[in-house]
């Protein structure tokens, strides 16, 4: 194997994959990319067998084609501490590989190409859909927030993709809050499912870069393969039935705040300062036009209450939550106005944006209360 190429374009390469490397396997193999040379392109691949990317490096000249395996963590240092130049890379008879730049080299071990694990895609059957990348971006950020991490039930551990003909629907959630994203930029051939585990749904976001337009995704019940550009993303989903979240979105709940987003968060960070660090429980009192948010720490005197202008239509009500978690609804939230929607201290709140919002149908989120003294 012998080829040239632009260090820079080179490290791009290596650092959109090195996201699938794994900190600690037993399969020593998966410590390295996989570089095969072909005629005109260098193919790199890095998997931990559950995630696996490749991508394609231009190159500026191919003498030889070959397949080799490299350790990935000296090729980035070596790269990152190069400036941008043609780079020479070729083996050699010892299981060697050089890197020769303008005025020096390096030589680093390789390992056979065989030893790498292959790498399956979706099956025959596997359905294809086509989503705006910033859409599917969007829908990413303002969801993986709210997957939990459990071990008995799997399935909440990433995000519910819900596809149908009219938009598709992301939704994820941790039992005490789940989050909707729904786009009808993102709509499907016919109705289908799958669960995006929460890692890949991070790699997946990082990776899609500004000049992308669509995002290609082909899945079976096990696999699906994101491609976009000249990078392919191929992993495993989550098997398991999702619960039926619709079923426990609220519909009328007759209590209504109408409050400034961001206000609303600020407050709740101040005052959630002097909340137990256990449960970070917060209260709301409710009247027609004032909120009142109030928490304590009895054990260490600590106690914070700060009241708000606010529209509020309802009977008086007070209800407690975890401020944790209503300021992770807020903060991943984008809207200027907000409204959320109450039955009674026992039942769930519905946050959504402000119905003139122009994305107002896109997000919703429900959030468990706590009991409160």
């Amino acid at each position: 194997m012998e080829l040239k190429v632009s260090s820079a374009e080179l490290l791009r390469g290596v650092m959109d994959v090195s996201k699938a490397i794994p900190a600690k396997t037993p399969l020593p193999i998966l410590e390295n990319f996989l570089f095969t040379v072909k005629a005109d392109s260098l193919e790199l691949t890095a998997s931990d067998q559950e995630l696996t990317l490749r991508t394609l490096v231009p190159v500026e000249s191919v003498k030889a084609e070959g397949s080799i395996a490299v350790p990935a963590r000296q090729v980035i240092d070596l790269l990152k501490s190069l400036p941008d130049q043609p780079l020479s890379i070729k083996t050699t008879s010892d299981s060697t590989f050089e890197c020769v730049w303008s005025n020096g080299n390096s030589s680093l071990p390789y390992f056979p190409a065989e030893d790498y694990p292959d790498i399956k895609g979706a099956s025959e059957e596997a359905l294809t859909v086509s989503f705006p990348a910033q859409v599917l971006i969007d829908g990413i950020n303002g969801t993986v927030y709210a997957t939990a991490d459990d071990e008995m039930r799997p399935a909440m551990n990433g995000i519910f993709f819900d596809m149908g003909k009219t938009g598709t629907t992301l939704v994820a959630s941790d039992s005490h809050k789940l989050i909707c994203y729904t786009s009808d930029e993102m709509a499907a051939p016919q109705e289908a499912s799958f669960i995006l585990h929460k890692k890949a749904a991070v790699v997946l976001k990082s990776i899609i870069g500004k000049d992308v337009e669509n995002v290609e995704i082909n899945f079976d019940s096990s696999t699906a393969v994101f491609t976009f550009g000249a990078t392919m993303m191929v992993c495993r989903l989550v098997v398991g039935k999702y619960p039926k979240y619709r079923d426990v979105i609220p519909q009328n709940n007759p209590n209504i705040l109408r409050i400034d987003r961001v206000q609303l968060l600020n407050t709740v960070r101040r005052v959630a300062v002097c909340a137990n660090k256990a449960s970070n429980h917060i209260k709301f009192d409710l009247n027609p036009g004032q909120l009142e948010i109030t928490a304590q720490d009895l054990g260490f005197a600590l106690a914070a209450y700060e009241k708000l202008s606010c529209e509020y239509s309802g009977a008086p009500l007070s209800i407690g939550f975890k401020s944790s978690f209503l300021i992770d609804i807020l903060s991943n939230m984008s809207c200027e106005t907000l409204v959320m929607k109450f039955a009674d201290a026992r039942r769930a709140a519905l946050i959504v944006p402000a119905e003139e919002e122009s994305d107002s149908e896109k997000i919703c989120g429900i959030l468990m209360p706590i009991m409160v003294s």
